[in-house]
């Protein structure tokens, strides 16, 4: 039995074995997870992780940044003080941010390391394929939520788990760096213990809203 890393529940069980990893779920926030003894080295991580970074992984990055940002001006007037989470978004696409008057940070552990990022509050906080690569998603979860300002909107791109029996032939756990996963009921448990509430979650998209 292993200890959740996002809600520290001991209510576990394994749910695979393949030759690299074991996988357990929760019962209590229903994230499935990789057994922390197969986590990479930070090096290892760095080295495969850098290779989101190529031209088509950045127009996906904009692709999902750039309509949110739409969205959530037409909820909230005025400039906007942003956080790209865990990416480094592509040049073109930050000045574009930056010439409709808004000011947009980013802080990624491995490229852009600036902590100075984490010492302020924001209207909204994109993170882009960043929630899977989380060793003990309770850290991240906790500076995100203190990072944002009451009313502000968390945007999360990660692939739902969506079918536990097809789990052991889900592609995207085979990535080394993929350790958490999480199904529409883990974020309806992290809004319902937290001060957020889940407007959207489906597919790779969740979208919650913190109310105070």
């Amino acid at each position: 039995m292993r200890r959740c890393p996002l809600c520290h529940s001991t209510q576990t069980h394994l749910l695979l074995q393949d030759k690299k990893r074991c996988f357990y779920i929760c019962q209590t926030c229903w994230l499935t997870f990789a057994d922390a003894n197969s986590h990479l080295p930070p090096a290892a991580e760095k080295q495969r992780y850098g290779r989101s970074r190529i031209a088509s992984k950045q127009r996906h990055l904009s692709q999902f940044i750039l309509p949110l940002l739409t969205q959530i001006q037409q909820q909230q007037n005025g400039s906007l003080t942003g956080l790209n989470f865990g990416r480094v978004l592509d040049q073109t696409s930050l000045e574009t941010i930056e010439s409709a008057g808004h000011t947009f940070k980013q802080y990624d552990p491995f490229f852009a390391p600036d902590h100075e990022t984490l010492k302020q509050e924001y209207d909204f906080i994109c993170c882009y394929r960043v929630f899977e690569h989380f060793q003990y998603p309770i850290k991240e979860w906790s500076l995100l939520t203190r990072l944002l300002k009451p009313g502000g909107w968390l945007a999360i791109s990660t692939p739902l788990l969506i079918d536990l029996e097809g789990f052991a032939k889900w592609h995207y756990k085979n990535n080394l760096t993929h350790v958490s996963f999480y199904q529409r009921q883990t974020f309806e448990y992290l809004a319902s213990n937290s001060d957020f509430e889940l407007l959207f979650a489906a597919k790779d998209l969740v979208l919650m809203q913190k109310t105070s």
